[in-house]
């Protein structure tokens, strides 16, 4: 995994600054956080699949998921900075005067760009969630569990990015923007419900008796 800020040190530093009072990380970077391991979890079960005879069918198409699923786990990763540079205006603008002629038309500037991170990043996790479906038919038997345990992080991540999207768009004094900025994150919730109900079916059906 990359060395972002927030991430260069250890697990339990960045738990503990999620923990703290500061905002940041905050639900944004915990999402970004969790759906990364999601996809780092199919990184795993694809290592575990890879130059098994009984897999031999697969072996090209596995090489590409190990190396698409490691860029998109950096990619996922990354949002914990990205979340934490969204918000920091949003922040600002909330400390501008209720006097301030400007503060109504700042405030909602921030709000639509504080939205536009979180959706991005849902955008991203359903790509992970699709390398997670497909895992959930070539991967190994032997680590299947762990392909549905990835996609439950990935889900937990896409629902709490979508958290983010709607906090902002409720304030908003624009509801067209607010309106097509929910739909958009519905769509995207919608597809992310569907994978993860197949892949979780999928991978109770093969293990439990």
């Amino acid at each position: 995994m990359a060395d972002y800020e927030m991430l260069s040190g250890s697990m339990k530093e960045f738990m503990d600054r999620l923990g703290s009072k500061d905002s940041v990380p905050g639900g944004g970077g915990a999402s970004a956080y969790v759906a990364a391991l999601g996809m780092e979890l199919g990184s795993m079960v694809a290592n575990l699949t890879t130059g098994k005879k009984k897999y031999a069918e697969y072996e090209e198409e596995i090489q590409e998921i190990l190396k698409s699923s490691a860029v998109l786990a950096d990619e996922l990763a990354a949002f914990i900075k990205k979340d934490a540079e969204s918000f920091a205006p949003l922040a600002k603008a909330y400390g501008i005067p209720k006097e301030d002629p400007t503060r109504e038309e700042t405030l909602e500037n921030a709000l639509v760009e504080a939205s536009r991170t979180p959706l991005e990043l849902m955008e991203k996790v359903v790509e992970a969630m699709h390398v997670l479906e497909r895992l959930a038919v070539i991967g190994s038997r032997l680590a299947i569990s762990d392909v549905g345990v990835g996609i439950q992080c990935a889900n937990a991540g896409l629902k709490g990015a979508s958290l983010n999207v709607f906090i902002n768009t409720k304030l908003m004094k624009n509801r067209e923007t607010a309106a097509a900025l929910n739909d958009k994150a519905d769509a995207i919730l919608a597809e992310g419900d569907r994978i993860t109900a197949a892949v979780y079916e999928s991978v109770l059906g093969a293990i439990r008796v």
